[in-house]
């Protein structure tokens, strides 16, 4: 009966948009339509809500008379399993999208006045668009299927690579960022419904950027973190497919911020933000179709269903057309009168801009070719790491370049480069030292690696004495400019020496051998076997010890899951300020020994904490009033 009520609260919520995305675009805004607007759509919302938290319960409560719980869930899984398995696989995942969408859009209605000229029409352009999305799942990925006459008893468990707690924060944390950005995007589409140049709408949607653009670098972050302890290989970012359909994005989405802080200080780039705010969504929309379309193989697909994958191709182009569309008609309107002056802050943005623009262009290429290649030739190919880091390393180096000498521009004003000033010669000597230091020590003979390190250095370096200028004359400086940039210098110089840096070896090891690598001994003490709920394990006791004498007990393991009889590999990780050592246990031999990864991996933890950085910076700018007039 729960069910049923859930699926005719879905289908009511979707009756409620439609009537509000109506009432927006094909009614003369009033002060009565407008409240009508508002009402409908957060009743809208309430059901949708009330339809999702009924189908938790179903989860909660081992219900496997739904056929999706059924298939990803099992009575012995802990509670909070239970409820993450909803968002585990495709159908599931796609409601809590919705849901999640929906929200940002009631969070919206709630927060901005009914005076606002465009408020109500962006409301209803939102609701449209999750009535497309509504259809999307009652017609081709129906969650509410139930299984007759008899359901199984226990169900078929969740994918045991999925059972770890990033299950419960990191899809739902990627989607708010995904989802988020349909608010600057609603507000653009209204922006140029109405065509009035005078609506400030980059102010109204700037709170509502940062936000999701913090969201979905957390989703990201945590994603790296899942996959470098969970999956056994020890890297953070493998350019899967998936991965770069989230990085794209997240690269136009920084743009997108930036452009906005020039068309509110300045009234300038309102076209390129415009443009930028269309493309932001388009992209995040892009990747649902690519993740759910079954177009591509990897782990983080959903789906491979065509009809679903033609109905999100068709949607989505007629959202992508319709805002195009719109943008060319409205484009004379929206043209900045005055132009940007050279070598002011504005223009650095705007140079900064185009590079992640032909950054975000690049990892399209990357995930669209093998794709085209494999439809003309019927050969499968992939764009790795190598053809990535050819591009992404030269022109972050560039913008880096550019971030740098824009440090000291104005805002409207031209700015007169000053290359022998004190703060720039001394951040220059202080980089370039502390890079040799590096080279000298570690032989780092890579060009674009000792570079990278040395504008990482430089960025801190500059801005440190920007903050020392600041105090010394009492002139206000941006704090969360400074802590987002720096951090940005802090992630360049993580990355860049951790991949120099880290090494791994695979051995074979005997019980009570040891082996040496690097500064560590390894003794192979003992191998456990143990049994937990739904699965039983085989576990490796391994003593590391350094140089200096301290020692530590690392204990990865392979586990055998019962219902799906999955093998899956946990990793064993010793983690210090500066590195991880990382193991993890392969197969028995024939002669009795074991094989044994062991990875040490500099400085990756640095990564994590940087981008966190950033999101922080984010924060204080969205929960303080202060900002900076320069």
């Amino acid at each position: 009966m729960i069910i049923e009520i859930s699926h005719f609260f879905t289908i009511l919520a979707t009756g409620l948009f439609l009537l509000s995305g109506f009432f927006a675009v094909a009614i003369k805004n009033t002060e009565y339509i407008s409240n009508l607007i508002s009402r409908t759509y957060s009743h809208a919302f309430l059901f949708l809500l009330i339809s999702f938290g009924l189908y938790i319960w179903l989860a909660a409560t081992d219900n496997f008379s739904v056929l999706y719980i059924a298939s990803h869930s099992n009575s012995d899984l802990p509670i909070f399993y239970k409820i993450s398995s909803i968002w585990s696989a495709h159908e599931g995942s796609m409601f809590l999208w919705i849901v999640f969408l929906a929200l940002w859009g009631f969070l919206f209605n709630f927060y901005i006045s009914q005076s606002n000229p465009i408020k109500s029409l962006a409301v209803g352009v939102l609701s449209l668009i999750i009535v497309g999305f509504l259809l999307f799942l009652l017609l081709t990925s129906n969650p509410f299927q139930t299984i007759l006459p008899v359901p199984p008893p226990n169900g078929a468990d969740i994918n045991p690579v999925l059972q770890d707690p990033a299950l419960v924060i990191h899809p739902p944390t990627l989607y708010l960022g995904y989802v988020g950005f349909g608010i600057p995007f609603a507000c653009a589409i209204a922006f140029l419904i109405r065509g009035n140049s005078e609506i400030e709408w980059e102010l109204m949607v700037q709170k509502w950027s940062i936000m999701a653009w913090i969201f979905l670098t957390i989703g990201i972050t945590l994603g790296s973190w899942w996959a470098y302890y969970e999956l056994g290989w020890g890297g953070y970012w493998f350019w899967d497919p998936v991965e770069n359909v989230a990085l794209m994005p997240w690269l136009a989405a920084t743009a997108f911020v930036h452009s906005l802080s020039v068309s509110i200080k300045s009234k300038r780039l309102r076209v390129w933000t415009l443009l930028l705010s269309i493309l932001v969504f388009s992209l995040s929309l892009f990747g649902a179709f690519i993740v759910r379309s079954g177009i591509i193989d990897s782990v983080h697909s959903f789906a491979n269903d065509p009809e679903r994958g033609l109905y999100l191709l068709g949607f989505i182009t007629v959202i992508i057309m319709t805002s195009l569309v719109l943008f060319v008609i409205r484009f004379s309107k929206i043209q900045s009168e005055t132009r940007i002056k050279r070598f002011s802050k504005e223009s650095f943005i705007s140079i900064n801009n185009i590079f992640f623009g032909v950054l975000v262009f690049s990892v399209m290429l990357g995930v669209i070719y093998p794709l085209v290649y494999e439809y003309l030739f019927n050969q499968k190919i992939s764009v790795g790491a190598p053809f990535y880091s050819a591009i992404f390393s030269p022109i972050v180096l560039i913008a880096c370049v550019f971030l740098v000498f824009s440090i000291d521009s104005k805002w409207s004003r031209k700015y007169k480069l000053n290359l022998i000033s004190l703060p720039i010669v001394l951040s220059t000597m202080i980089s370039v030292l502390i890079t040799y230091v590096f080279i000298y020590l570690y032989k780092i003979d890579d060009i674009y690696i000792n570079l990278l390190i040395f504008i990482g250095f430089l960025i801190i370096c500059r801005y440190i004495f920007e903050i020392y200028k600041s105090l010394s004359v009492k002139k206000y400086i941006n704090p969360y400019s400074v802590l987002a940039h720096m951090a940005l210098g802090l992630l360049l110089i993580s990355i860049s020496l951790n991949s120099v840096l880290s090494s791994e070896r695979a051995m074979s090891i005997k019980i009570d051998q040891e082996e040496s690598y690097k500064d560590l001994t390894i003794y192979f003490q003992n191998i456990n076997v143990s049994e937990a709920y739904n699965y039983d394990a085989i576990e490796a006791d391994l003593l590391v010890q350094t140089k200096n004498g301290k020692s530590f007990l690392l204990s990865p393991e392979k586990r055998r899951y019962f219902t799906r009889g999955q093998i899956t590999t946990e990793t064993a990780i010793h983690a210090s300020l500066l590195r991880d050592i990382y193991m993890t246990i392969g197969d028995q031999l024939d002669d009795g020994s074991w094989v044994v990864n062991i990875q040490i991996n500099y400085l990756i933890r640095w990564i994590w904490f940087s981008a966190l950085l950033m999101c922080l910076a984010g924060m204080m700018l969205i929960f303080t009033k202060k900002r900076s007039r320069q």
